[in-house]
């Protein structure tokens, strides 16, 4: 890691705040783009931070990997008599309103959105459009429209704090809701 990296990286865990830290990254002009109203969880900037572009509204949860390249060039070097393979770049171009799920990956040469939701744990290997895309690879789901409606669907719940958590009360109402659709898809199977 270079004296930038870590620099920007000791920053970033200063920055206590997602939203914060996504005003740092364009403050400081970390990566090529970076929009308003978004939120980063992640702390370490990643390599080549540059070849990262960022539009508005965009939320990126804890533990995603925006990966601008790969040193697959330094095995082939080795093991191919010639060699002169080159490090591969490649950029992420991620467009507004888009949410990034935790432990997702995002490989080198890929555009995501607008409007794209990626489930937790996906792997984008490739350019996707709007919509919901969830697995390994990323594969397409739904609408962000009928994603929309089934949200509208699930039952509200008031949400009170006590002592800086989440009161008993609605604990207990979570954990009804939760029984509830257990039991409801126990029903459908």
């Amino acid at each position: 890691m270079n004296w930038y990296r870590v620099r920007h990286t000791i920053g970033m865990y200063l920055t206590l705040s997602a939203q914060e830290r996504a005003k740092y990254i364009k403050r400081h002009h970390l990566f090529h783009h970076m929009g308003d109203k978004c939120m980063v969880m992640f702390r370490k900037i990643p390599i080549y931070p540059e070849l990262i572009s960022v539009g508005d509204n965009v939320w990126i949860a804890s533990g995603v990997l925006l990966v601008t390249h790969d040193v697959i060039h330094r095995m082939l070097n080795r093991c191919v008599e010639g060699g002169g393979f080159q490090e591969h770049l490649g950029c992420i171009d991620i467009k507004d309103n888009v949410f990034i799920g935790s432990n997702s990956t995002i490989l080198p040469n890929v555009s995501i959105g607008p409007n794209a939701i990626i489930a937790a744990g996906t792997v984008v290997n490739k350019s996707i459009g709007g919509g919901v895309y969830a697995g390994v690879p990323a594969r397409y789901v739904c609408s962000l429209d009928d994603f929309i409606e089934k949200r509208k669907q699930i039952p509200k719940i008031q949400k009170e704090k006590e002592k800086g958590r989440i009161s008993k009360k609605t604990v207990e109402a979570y954990w009804q809701r939760f029984k509830e659709m257990e039991n409801r898809r126990g029903e459908t199977s």
